[in-house]
């Protein structure tokens, strides 16, 4: 089997590279890499690790507070999630379904999202939606034809969904 890996580095500021220095967080030890159907997140001491099928949706986002985001990596107080801030300009927030352990490595504390300062989150967020749907659909032979109802019913079809229930196919 094939592994697609891609690999995203962190958007440096100025002003955030000592504090993040301070804990580790260099651009040789910040970045997120998707292998396969696999999310992963380094940034310094801190790991963050997820099937990419536990990805629900993504936002990019932006103008963050320095106070707030330089150093290491943060957990936000209301609504638990964690930030992998290297820049207060922009970043993509990642939102999933079931939580993820990333700033401790017990697993307490659970978080629902996650914000990265990626140098591209429009491809961060294009890239893990690709590949989770090019492996969600079956491999289509190079002289086969697929029409768009039956790549899609594929997909709904690998996804567990009852495509007759989806649609009405009238024969």
């Amino acid at each position: 089997v094939d592994r697609m890996q891609r690999e995203f580095v962190l958007e440096f500021e100025g002003r955030y590279r000592l504090p993040a220095l301070m804990f580790g967080v260099t651009p040789a030890r910040a970045r997120v890499v998707i292998d396969g159907d696999e999310l992963r997140v380094r940034f310094g001491l801190w790991r963050l690790r997820t099937p990419l099928a536990n990805v629900a949706e993504t936002q990019e986002t932006g103008g963050y507070a320095w106070y707030k985001t330089a150093g290491p990596a943060h957990l936000s107080m209301t609504d638990r999630g964690v930030t992998f801030a290297t820049n207060s300009r922009r970043g993509l927030c990642v939102c999933f379904v079931e939580p993820v352990r990333a700033i401790e490595p017990t697993g307490k504390i659970l978080h629902p999202a996650m914000t990265v300062t990626v140098a591209d989150p429009q491809a961060l967020a294009a890239s893990s939606v690709n590949q989770f749907l090019a492996r969600l659909v079956s491999p289509v032979a190079e002289s086969e034809t697929v029409g768009v109802f039956d790549a899609l019913g594929r997909v709904l079809r690998a996804a567990g969904n009852d495509v007759d229930q989806v649609f009405y196919i009238n024969d």
